[in-house]
């Protein structure tokens, strides 16, 4: 392990960094002075578990692996994320091992400082203690997870009366181990199996013989209230594989141990290592398809909407940089440095189950005219394998395979300041989309400056700022008359409210406006209404507000996802306000009148502006 005296280029990153992003500026230069700097190769320990911990990590480069105490996985860590803060603020003593896993720069904050920064700074206070109360830790606790969040879709049946055969081909035709047997709705037994080679085949009876005379009757079962402990323990102690689940005595869905096992099987970390070794389109493609019930299962955990979305964000970003890492194999070294980055949903690290491709390349300004061949094929490959994916084409060709988003930084520094200069409702549309920006492989200082500058000039031109701030109250929520919701009136999702577009787009386009006022790098929604209220560009009641009713919006979004995931069907973004309790309807239109309000409010701005 080598230490050396903290660069001059530390100040630059730790701007990009969340959250010493938020700190004033004299702040930061003193706590960039504050870090020491270490080069690690691959493979060496950082601390083990019970080790002294005096400082907090943060990854300027390379790969950091964190295992528990089994030395199980618990996450692979990249630039720009901590570590180490656990154990530093509970006891001084590690819970985990860290270690790299690549050539690596780290870099050390004394623990006083973290302190210092913590009961100073709410921004540091929020970041981290997250986790702290233990919700985290137990997100891959099955004990204490509720049934109706393991549970899998609602079955196929049969009757009473259907025969062993019939049992026999629908269960070899699902791939299913059971079939639960209901008369109407109500669970009246259960066949698997064993069943049909024990109690058909083996004591010779007909394949025509109803399942009636085979079934285990009144099987037992849990309801979706009970917890993954009560699965266990009654699988173990009756030594059976399959329980049905009921309300009342109504079917409603199964628990096996196969569920069990897929749910163990996966996580956040795990994907993002399968993606990281993948060889092929087809592996990523294998890896991203576990996406549906990550989400689940972090869903159900009840993690917050902002730890749900990073996770699956991370995913996206490893699948990213491994497709890049082909392509550079494929096509040899680049001509001169690139930088890959993403903007949309990916750029703010706010994906969900529904997801598209939103990308760009800027390039050294050293590329030819010649050199420019590469890069069309490196974003042909990347853009290919991710579609492969599940990271479809972007409908509005907002992707490096348009040559228009694939050019020299000369070009986008021209793009953007003609965006500013002349702000066209498409200059509202492309600067909205590429405000967003966030780097993901390549040469990350030709955004950097391109970022710094475009924030600057555009946060000075009121016109500009005019337009944008009306552009960002396009989108309005789905409040309807007397306290009801402005429902789609027609086709597949008639009376569904969108929960993208009338929900979270809506905060999403105020966090932007909020983030060019304050010259706030961050691209995440979140991140930028918390430094918003902390410049003062709202106030602090106005803040808290809006950041509950994003809060309360996005939770629902993602619940609703993991509900039609559950449920067997793809997630999307329309929700039923009939499925909702009346609480739930009440607390949510609550939070669309916040947005409205805040709308209302920056609207006014527009207007002193203009």
């Amino acid at each position: 392990m080598h230490m050396t005296d903290v660069s001059p280029k530390v100040l630059e990153f730790l701007q990009n960094v969340h959250p010493y992003d938020s700190l004033p500026q004299d702040e930061l230069a003193r706590v960039a002075s504050c870090f020491s700097r270490r080069e690690m190769p691959s493979g060496t320990a950082i601390y083990s578990v019970g080790d002294p911990i005096t400082h907090v990590y943060l990854v300027k480069s390379g790969t950091i692996e964190v295992t528990d105490t089994h030395g199980a996985l618990v996450s692979i860590l990249s630039p720009r994320n901590s570590f180490g803060e656990r154990g530093l603020l509970r006891d001084g003593l590690a819970v985990t091992t860290a270690a790299t896993t690549a050539d690596s720069v780290i870099l050390c904050l004394p623990g006083d400082e973290l302190r210092h920064l913590i009961a100073n700074f709410p921004a540091f206070e929020r970041f981290f203690s997250r986790g702290q109360s233990g919700k985290t830790a137990r997100q891959n606790d099955l004990a204490t997870l509720k049934v109706s969040d393991l549970m899998a879709r609602k079955p196929l049946s049969v009757t009473p009366r259907t025969t062993a055969q019939e049992a026999a081909q629908l269960m070899r035709e699902n791939r299913f181990s059971c079939v639960p047997v209901v008369e109407g709705e109500v669970l009246v037994g259960i066949v698997t199996t064993r069943d049909l080679s024990g109690r058909v085949l083996a004591e010779g009876r007909a394949p025509d013989t109803p399942l009636s005379e085979i079934m285990t009757p009144d099987p037992l079962s849990l309801t979706p209230q009970s917890l993954g402990s009560d699965i266990l323990h009654m699988m173990l102690e009756n030594r059976i594989g399959h329980l049905p689940v009921v309300q009342g005595k109504k079917l409603i869905g199964m628990i096996t141990q196969t569920d069990l096992t897929r749910f163990q099987a996966i996580s956040s970390a795990q994907l993002v290592r399968d993606a990281a070794v993948a060889e092929t389109h087809e592996d990523l493609a294998h890896v991203t398809e576990r996406i549906p019930q990550l989400l689940v299962q972090l869903v159900g955990a009840h993690n917050a909407h902002e730890v749900v979305t990073r996770l699956i964000t991370d995913i996206a970003d490893t699948v990213t940089r491994r497709l890049l890492k082909l392509a550079e194999e494929k096509l040899g070294p680049p001509p001169v440095p690139y930088l890959w980055a993403a903007c949309g949903s990916q750029g703010r690290q706010e994906q969900t189950g529904v997801s598209d491709q939103d990308n760009c390349i800027i390039i050294d300004d050293a590329v030819t005219s010649d050199d420019m061949v590469y890069y069309a094929e490196l974003a042909r490959f990347v853009s290919d394998g991710l579609d492969a994916a599940g990271y479809f084409y972007c409908p509005g060709d907002m992707m490096a395979t348009n040559p228009r988003w694939c050019q020299p930084a000369r070009v986008w520094r021209r793009y953007f300041q003609g965006w500013i200069s002349a702000p066209s409702p498409e200059a509202q549309m492309l600067a909205s989309v590429m405000f967003d920006l966030r780097p993901i492989g390549g040469q990350v200082s030709l955004f950097r400056s391109l970022q710094e500058e475009t924030l600057a000039a555009a946060s000075k031109n009121s016109i500009f700022v005019a337009h944008m701030v009306s552009n960002s109250v396009k989108h309005s929520p789905p409040l309807g008359l007397l306290r009801s919701f402005a429902t789609i009136r027609s086709g597949e999702h008639k009376n569904h409210v969108d929960m993208k577009l009338g929900g979270v787009v809506p905060v999403t386009d105020l966090g932007r406006v909020y983030a060019l006022r304050g010259r706030i790098p961050a691209a995440n929604t979140r991140a930028r209404l918390l430094a918003a209220e902390e410049q003062g560009i709202i106030s602090v009641s106005g803040a808290r507000d809006l950041i509950e009713a994003y809060d309360l919006i996005a939770n629902l979004r993602l619940e609703n996802q993991a509900s039609l995931v559950r449920m067997g069907r793809k997630p999307d973004n329309f929700l039923a306000p009939s499925d909702l309790s009346d609480f739930e309807r009440s607390h949510l239109r609550d939070a669309f009148v916040v947005v409205r309000t805040m709308q209302s409010a920056v609207g006014q701005l527009a207007g002193t502006l203009s």
